[in-house]
């Protein structure tokens, strides 16, 4: 199966919930009127969509209908594949390329962050496995030292993207693993460092504050490191990715959003709220189970993919 297959499996309960629902709302009907953008409404909210970003999407139609002449619903699938192109603007890549980001600088140094739950042990062996896969040396750093479980999942997804770990005892000290960490990375000449961190502590200030500590010292250690900030997300949770998104941006400066369990979610709208309310770049989106399945993301793709019936 091709990417461009697989995103489109992976989309299927989102499409089902959206294009689905508007194919059905547009049928029978003579005329875009205020009863079909009340529906419509209905249908971008249900998808998890965001308030903000669907006001946004709603306020473009109805301008674009007066001024463009819009009349018959059957232009309404047009103007909504449009206005969602729009929102998604703020991820750069018009078209599909490399599955793996081009590192800029070497070594290319990810820390990636997120609460526990939401995939970010498995998108980093995932994300390692792309690296490889695209011919670099990746080494994987394990600065998860607050839960005991983190390194041995860790070590397991090292193993299967058949890359190094740098990991200490239970307990560590968080930036110390990621000072070692690019310490390897300079001796054995690697392209790529992902750092994985902690998704809890005893409070939100405390880990938030770890955080920052991690990020400092690598600075120290590589200057202009990490590169990448990279949070992930689980889909399913909705507008509460949103807020997840808002706290660890305002803590570390994301440079990138991975949203993973796509494919298990109807509310894949959750894409275009983190895309247009925070104007952070989707990078990546997990669309299954295996090593192979965490995609670039591609905004042409992802729109088609919606909205292509099958």
């Amino acid at each position: 199966m091709g990417l461009f297959e697989k995103l489109k499996a992976g989309l299927a309960k989102t499409r089902e919930s959206l294009f689905s629902k508007v194919t059905h709302l547009v049928t029978g009907k003579s005329k875009i009127d205020a009863e079909t953008i009340d529906r419509l409404e209905e249908i971008l909210l249900s998808s998890d969509v965001g308030v903000a970003t669907t006001a946004t999407i709603l306020d473009n139609i109805k301008r674009r209908v007066k001024e463009e002449k819009y009349e018959t619903p059957e232009h309404l699938q047009t103007l909504l594949r449009d206005e969602i192109a729009k929102v998604l603007q703020v991820n750069g890549k018009e078209e599909p390329g490399e599955i793996a980001e081009h590192p800029a600088t070497k070594p290319w140094v990810v820390m990636v962050v997120g609460v526990n739950g939401v995939g970010k042990t498995t998108t980093i062996g995932k994300l390692a496995h792309n690296y490889t896969k695209a011919g670099y040396k990746v080494i994987i750093g394990a600065a998860d030292t607050f839960r005991a479980a983190a390194n041995e999942q860790l070590e397991i997804w090292a193993k299967r993207a058949g890359v190094e770990i740098v990991q200490q005892q239970h307990g560590a000290d968080p930036a110390s693993v990621a000072f070692d960490t690019l310490g390897s990375a300079l001796a054995r000449n690697a392209d790529v460092v992902i750092i994985d961190t902690a998704g809890r502590l005893h409070t939100k200030a405390n880990l938030m504050e770890e955080l920052k500590k991690i990020k400092r010292v690598m600075d120290k250690r590589l200057p202009g490191a990490p590169h990448e900030v990279l949070l992930v997300l689980d889909a399913a949770t909705g507008q509460n990715a949103l807020q997840q998104a808002k706290f660890f941006n305002e803590a570390v400066g994301l440079t990138g959003l991975a949203i993973t369990k796509l494919d298990g979610t109807a509310k894949g709208g959750i894409v275009l709220a983190v895309s247009n309310e925070l104007k952070i770049p989707v990078k990546y989106i997990g669309v299954g189970e295996q090593i192979d399945d965490l995609q670039p993301f591609h905004r042409r793709e992802f729109v088609a993919a919606l909205f292509e019936s099958q």
